[in-house]
């Protein structure tokens, strides 16, 4: 067990360091996105699947709380969590929309939405970018190496390099974000 337990932990540390090493600019011109809705007024609107919605509503927490340091609280909602608008939703039309749907009632453009989808091609979030998009919204994707469909739809796509397994690419995601939400602060904190 001890060994396949140090592995793991190998593993993880080279596809974050990969990332890191890959995708910092992208996640400079993800933070960019991110600030200039804040600076005009504008939210940000997350989703994704299974521990994909539970990184939204973590990357929301961090945004409308704080992440290092008090500071104005900042618009951020994880489309994941109104149990009645999702069974709705997915009932009167298809588990598909339930992000494009929301995208559709609560967004201007402006907003930046933000799908998280290790494969990149959930189908529901690729249909809530793809709203996001037709609406005027910056769009920004998390997802494993490549993107899947969510890569044509994504302004800045933050694809881990990684293709497999999916808790690999989970793990970096989760720093990706840290460090986007620090990057955001720094600024907003200030203004």
């Amino acid at each position: 067990m001890r060994e396949q337990i140090e592995q793991r932990f190998v593993e993880s540390a080279k596809v974050i360091h990969a990332a890191g090493e890959r995708l910092a600019e992208r996640i400079a011109e993800a933070a960019g996105i991110v600030i200039e809705a804040y600076r005009s007024g504008c939210g940000v609107f997350l989703f994704g699947n299974g521990g994909s919605a539970a990184d939204a509503q973590h990357i929301a927490g961090e945004l409308v709380g704080r992440f290092l340091v008090n500071r104005r609280a900042l618009k951020a909602v994880a489309l994941t969590t109104d149990s009645s608008v999702l069974t709705c939703l997915a009932n009167d039309f298809s588990f598909e929309e339930i992000f494009a749907r929301q995208i559709e009632a609560n967004t201007v453009a402006g907003d930046v939405a933000i799908g998280l989808s290790t494969s990149g091609n959930s189908p529901n979030v690729v249909a809530g970018l793809s709203k996001a998009r037709e609406m005027g919204l910056k769009t920004i994707a998390f997802t494993g190496q490549g993107g899947g469909r969510c890569a044509k739809l994504a302004d800045v796509l933050l694809d881990v390099p990684c293709a497999d397994p999916p808790p690999r690419v989970q793990e970096a995601t989760m720093v990706i974000y840290h460090v986007l939400c620090e990057l955001v602060e720094q600024v907003v904190a200030d203004e």
